[in-house]
């Protein structure tokens, strides 16, 4: 091997590896069919956590919805989304999932101040859960269990702002696939009347919790009143209406750096997988 071939053979294996990983070269999918982003936490990374990706910073969040709006993106709630048959260019909708403290401490403020929307996916009953060893028994750290979820008082503030609107996540973040049909059924109806009841306001979209459902919890979905129920399937749907409670989402991760949230804006994912 030659030296100039030496020298040359690291940078090659380099943009290789960089290519697969953010797969640049990949085709943008068209600007005509919206964006529907999933978020978890807006809060700075802790130590030892097992969650890094389901924590996006709110410097990073700003970053992200600055750039957004720079770049003439318009922010819709999933309501709105789905009242249309057809959409202008670059149309989102940012979703957050499950409840936490930080989303009205963090996410509000800079969604206030950036003109922007999006849909809160409210587990009923939050307080003191660790749902994630409803995934996978070894997720027993507590970490989720410990996070500081959302007041009745923040919400009713978050939803009459305008900024926010409600979706449901059932009543306790239950595994559904470990779930009988009656089981399944109380999570998924009762999480929209609950919520209504309690907040005073239409809830017409669905999130199944972990993203873990069957074709028996999408029926039950669209048997309780949902107009849309949205998955953790990476990705975005060509026709929204065409399969309304089987809704692909781009998967915000804390792990991203800003490279990678502008190619997941593109194309739906990270990377040429992910």
């Amino acid at each position: 091997m030659s030296w100039v071939a030496a020298l040359l053979l690291p940078g090659g294996l380099l943009f290789l590896a960089f290519s697969y990983r953010y797969a640049w070269w990949m085709p943008a999918i068209s600007y005509r069919r919206p964006r529907i982003l999933m978020y978890h936490m807006v809060s700075e990374q802790k130590p030892g956590q097992k969650f890094k990706g389901l924590r996006v910073t709110p410097d990073r969040f700003e970053q992200q919805v600055c750039y957004l709006k720079r770049n003439g993106w318009n922010f819709v709630t999933m309501s709105e989304l789905m009242a249309s048959t057809s959409h202008i260019e670059k149309t989102v909708a940012i979703t957050f999932d499950d409840g936490y403290e930080d989303n009205y401490l963090n996410a509000f403020p800079i969604l206030k101040r950036h003109q922007a929307k999006a849909t809160l996916y409210l587990v009923v009953d939050r307080h003191d859960r660790d749902w994630s060893v409803n995934k996978k028994a070894h997720h027993n750290s507590g970490e989720l269990a410990r996070e500081a979820k959302l007041t009745d008082e923040q919400i009713v503030e978050m939803v009459e702002s305008g900024v926010f609107e409600l979706g449901a996540h059932t009543l306790t973040h239950v595994n559904l696939h470990k779930a009988d049909r009656e089981l399944k059924t109380r999570e998924i109806a009762d999480s929209k009347t609950q919520l209504e009841t309690m907040f005073g306001v239409a809830v017409d979209s669905f999130a199944y919790p972990f993203g873990i459902y069957d074709q028996q919890d999408v029926a039950i979905a669209a048997q309780s009143g949902y107009t849309s129920s949205v998955t953790t399937i990476a990705g975005i749907d060509e026709d929204l209406h065409a399969d309304p409670h089987q809704l692909k989402r781009v998967k915000i991760s804390g792990k991203d750096n800003h490279l990678a949230f502008m190619l997941r804006m593109k194309t739906g994912k990270r990377g040429y997988k992910k």
